[in-house]
This record gives structure tokens, sequence and C-alpha cells, in this order.
């Protein structure tokens, strides 16, 4: 029984090293999800004033692939 934990332990411990691996790096190099607040990017985006946000997806690989065109919302940090 003392085995089993530490084996399914072990499973645990490693899959859970994989699985944020992956996440940091897709959120590094593919994709990552941002929160539209206020009024800067008003009537696009988060049109009306409120306590509520939009969420959008912004795409890592259009701008290292420079596939930015005239009309692309882009996000600078």
């Amino acid at each position: 029984n003392r085995a089993l934990e530490k084996q399914y332990l072990k499973a645990f411990v490693r899959g859970f090293f994989v699985t944020v691996s992956v996440t940091v790096t897709f959120l590094d190099q593919v994709a990552c999800v941002a929160r539209v607040e206020g009024a800067s990017m008003q009537p696009s985006l988060n049109p009306q004033w409120s306590l509520s946000c939009d969420i959008v997806l912004l795409n890592h690989w259009k701008i290292r692939n420079y596939e930015v065109h005239r009309g692309d919302i882009v996000s600078l940090v």
C-alpha cells in the first residue's frame, strides 16, 4: 500500500512539472490571455464603461513572423 502511494505521488509530481512546463512555454511562445480594461481600446473593445472587462487572446506567432496588418490590435508590454 505504501509503495503504491509513493508510485502515485511520483507520477503526480512528474505530470505536474510536465504540465507546468508545457503551459509556461505555450503562454510565452504561442499565445496568452489578457484582460482589456478601461477606455483605451473603446469602442472596439470594452465598448461600455462598466466594471466588466473584455478578455482577448494575444497571438505571439503573428508578431514573430511579421504578419501584422493594418487594423490589427497590437499589445505592448
